[in-house]
């Protein structure tokens, strides 16, 4: 007799690995179980650096699932374009020695360097989100929906952060 078929992809069970601040370290064990999505959810990197970035992605290609979702956070800044920009400058006319272009290029990459090194993945089914819903549909029939933003609420200052309301 074969299996009964689930009435709608509500009733499909999806097995989700969800991970996050990983900072450009690979983990300590390795993941063997078959997942249906990978989500990293959060911190690829420490410091924002392509190296770190390159390290997340090796991590994500080492799990076993068919979609792999990332999801930039507030120490990923060189993915924010705007707050990129502005680190880099705040750290040009903060620093006591000279930073040379070529350094920062060499840790960094230009502007946009780190997010299109993500966006390249999507023909391995590897999916940086930006901010807002998204619909995916799963190899095993299930509908995923879900919101991506990197914004943290936070009361001091670096990338994704947003302030907290005073009002109740």
């Amino acid at each position: 007799m074969a299996p009964a078929q689930p009435a709608s992809s509500r009733d499909i069970r999806t097995r989700l690995l969800i991970i996050s601040d990983t900072h450009g370290l690979q983990l300590p064990v390795n993941i063997e179980t078959p997942v249906d999505v990978a989500i990293h959810c959060g911190d690829l990197t420490r410091h924002s650096k392509l190296d770190e970035y390159r390290a997340a992605v090796q991590l994500l290609e080492g799990i076993n699932a068919p979609l792999k979702i990332i999801i930039a956070g507030n120490h990923d800044f060189s993915l924010d374009l705007p707050v990129f920009e502005k680190k880099i400058s705040e750290a040009v006319n903060l620093a006591s020695e000279p930073i040379s272009d070529a350094l920062i290029k060499r840790e960094y990459g230009d502007y946009g360097t780190a997010r299109n090194l993500l966006m390249q993945l999507r023909a391995k089914n590897i999916l940086f989100l930006d901010e807002g819903t998204h619909h995916l549909n799963l190899t095993n029939g299930a509908n995923l929906r879900l919101y991506a933003s990197s914004y943290t609420p936070t009361t001091f200052t670096t990338s994704a952060l947003l302030e907290r309301s005073t009002s109740p």
